[in-house]
């Protein structure tokens, strides 16, 4: 009996894992998804900063509620380039999540797909050591979206991050000051079958992109594949 009951629990045990392993890989997978549909977009990000961006992050389905007091929360994944000036071609993606909080009086929900731009080498190191809260440890500002950024303020091109976001169709930038990012050590884990920090996803040689991250990185290598004249006009 004791051995049947033992069998039983291990098979529990392994379902389980099966499944939130299953669920990391399906939410990286979704992350290639909402990039390709964003970079679909008329008007969409700007061909000049994205190839200029040292990393990316794409929060599927962040979640907005509030009841007088609001809050959001997402999780996705973070992809940068290679190289120790992170100007190679696009690396192994990290899981990053996403919270923060508003009050404002207001009373709702909504469910946003939510793109950053992470635009220099401080604010990557930022968002590599440790939880980040946006206008705070790293500056942050509503990207400017359209072919071109001529007409982009000058406080928008000197942020560390940008951010944009797609709710109901619609494409934007947003503010998202004072939302906090942070690596997700445990999606990471699901996803590569072992312990492993976000800056050693990042930075790290030879680490293989999972299947479930080949269209994200695809789309953004298409999008914006590293080239000389991007890495000497950064």
């Amino acid at each position: 009996m004791l051995r049947y009951l033992t069998l039983a629990l291990c098979f529990v045990w392994a379902s389980a894992a099966l499944t939130a392993d299953n669920k990391e890989q399906d939410r990286l997978e979704n992350c290639g998804v909402v990039m390709q549909e964003i970079l679909d977009i008329p008007d969409n990000i700007p061909q000049e900063l994205l190839e200029k961006a040292e990393c990316v992050i794409v929060i599927p389905s962040m979640t907005k509620v509030a009841i007088g007091i609001g809050g959001s929360y997402g999780r996705g994944a973070m992809v940068c380039r290679t190289g120790k000036a992170f100007d190679g071609p696009w690396g192994a993606p990290a899981m990053y999540s996403l919270d923060g909080g508003s009050f404002d009086l207001q009373l709702g929900g909504e469910s946003t797909d939510v793109v950053f731009l992470v635009m220099n080498k401080r604010g990557v190191d930022a968002l590599l050591n440790s939880k980040v809260k946006l206008g705070g440890n790293a500056s942050a500002a509503a990207g400017p979206k359209g072919r071109s950024v001529e007409a982009s303020t000058d406080a928008s091109l000197r942020a560390e991050i940008l951010s944009y976001s797609r709710a109901r169709g619609l494409f934007a930038g947003v503010s998202l000051e004072w939302t906090s990012l942070r690596p997700d050590d445990d999606a990471s884990e699901q996803v590569y079958g072992r312990k492993m920090k976000a800056r050693s996803i990042v930075t790290g040689n030879g680490i293989s992109v999972p299947e479930s991250g080949r269209h994200l990185v695809d789309v953004l290598e298409k999008s914006a594949p590293h080239n000389e004249s991007t890495k000497t006009n950064r």
